[in-house]
């Protein structure tokens, strides 16, 4: 076979396009946005590279692996771009067409961008996705084209969510408190952390299998910690035994179509070690329930952070917070997406709306060799509505809950 006999791009419509939870007409009002704002702009079209850009306007979450991926929307239509290596499900995902480059020549991607945008003068890209490399890829492949950023235009339509969205947000927030609840029975002293973690896990893949009619169980993660591995909210679970008195953090992610949801809490094996831990998670626990009340439509991010921040520092305790106070949800993970316009922090200036979906996850770090030492923290997830908050967490926290394993 020569070159000549290869398929470089091409459409391989296989089977029949798959089951989503997002009716055509929510996705099609995502795409429609998309193009008003193109429309606004005077771009002829956009190219969306990022995990969370494709998988929200089109419904396919792509796997990189090295490889590069796309989608092309214009005003007529709207087409993914796959490697080969994935056969005909990313057009069984996409809300659209799709096509599909192989792996014979290095340029095939470009071959299908280019494919896609002929006629473009002004194309959308994600400047916040793209690498140096990547942009200049890209700037050779499509010369005389003027390349405008995006990403931030995007993102912020992201931070509004859809009944929909509300719809499988609220049932990842369950299955994030089933996962607490296998947590819960899964911890005693003398128990490595990664049981507990495959316990948690396990039980949120198994009800997501059950409770839909089709889905790609794909990336649903435990972060549990305990002792000293507590002190970093996002620190990797290992095979350290459990010990009674250990101070301890929980971190249940399920993953439905791309969108993540979480719990987090704080609980002890058996028994508070001292009075100081005990002081220190009710602390926090005043923290996050302060900051609770202040989720609503109308505040500002900062504002809340300004305030948590009195909280904390008339305890003498600010210096020991790690983090922001809380964020956006939507299609996200631990590798990719933020709405990063709508975190509760002191530095961001934007007032809540309503259709927004925040979290409020206080938490401060004791170091290690000081009393109460270890990490503190709660997690709940809120919609913020036209006159409030809807908080769709249903796992109790506190010391009153969360002594558990005796």
């Amino acid at each position: 076979m020569t070159t000549d006999d290869m398929v470089h791009v091409t459409r391989w419509h296989w089977g029949d396009k798959e089951w989503s939870p997002f009716s055509a007409a929510e996705m099609d009002r995502r795409q429609g946005d998309l193009r008003a704002h193109l429309e606004a702009e005077q771009l002829d079209a956009c190219l969306l590279t990022s995990f969370h850009n494709i998988c929200y306007y089109s419904g396919w979450l792509y796997c990189y692996f090295g490889r590069r991926y796309g989608m092309v929307v214009d005003s007529a239509g709207a087409t993914t771009i796959s490697a080969g290596i994935d056969g005909g499900q990313p057009w069984r995902r996409t809300h659209g067409d799709n096509v599909v480059y192989s792996d014979w020549r290095r340029d095939n991607y470009y071959e299908a961008v280019r494919g896609l945008t002929a006629g473009v003068t002004r194309l959308g890209v994600e400047f916040d996705h793209l690498t140096m490399e990547r942009f200049r890829e890209l700037e050779s492949a499509l010369p005389g084209v003027e390349l405008v950023d995006i990403g931030a235009a995007t993102m912020w339509m992201r931070t509004i969510k859809s009944p929909e969205e509300y719809d499988l947000i609220r049932h990842g927030a369950r299955i994030c408190d089933l996962g607490g609840a296998a947590c819960v029975e899964a911890v005693a002293a003398g128990v490595p952390e990664q049981e507990v973690a495959l316990a948690t896990t396990t039980a949120m893949v198994r009800q997501i299998a059950a409770d839909f009619p089709f889905v790609e169980l794909m990336d649903t993660w435990t972060w549990f910690q305990s002792g000293i591995n507590t002190d970093g909210a996002h620190n990797p679970v290992t095979n350290k035994a459990i010990e009674s008195g250990d101070i301890l953090s929980l971190n249940t992610f399920p993953m439905i179509f791309g969108y993540y949801t979480a719990l987090e809490r704080t609980l002890f094996c058996d028994h508070v070690t001292s009075d100081e831990h005990l002081r220190l998670w009710e602390v926090n626990v005043e923290v996050h329930e302060r900051g609770l009340d202040l989720i609503r439509p109308g505040v500002r991010c900062c504002d809340i952070a300004t305030e948590l921040n009195d909280v904390y520092r008339s305890h003498d305790l600010l210096k020991y917070r790690s983090f922001g106070y809380g964020h956006s949800f939507g299609v996200l993970s631990h590798y990719y997406g933020r709405e990063a316009g709508v975190e509760l922090r002191e530095d961001v200036k934007t007032v809540l709306e309503p259709g927004m979906v925040v979290s409020m996850e206080p938490m401060i770090a004791i170091p290690d060799g000081q009393p109460g030492a270890g990490g503190y923290r709660e997690h709940d997830i809120l919609i913020v509505t036209e006159d409030g908050a809807e908080n769709i967490t249903g796992f109790p926290y506190g010391p009153e809950h969360n002594i558990i394993g005796a």
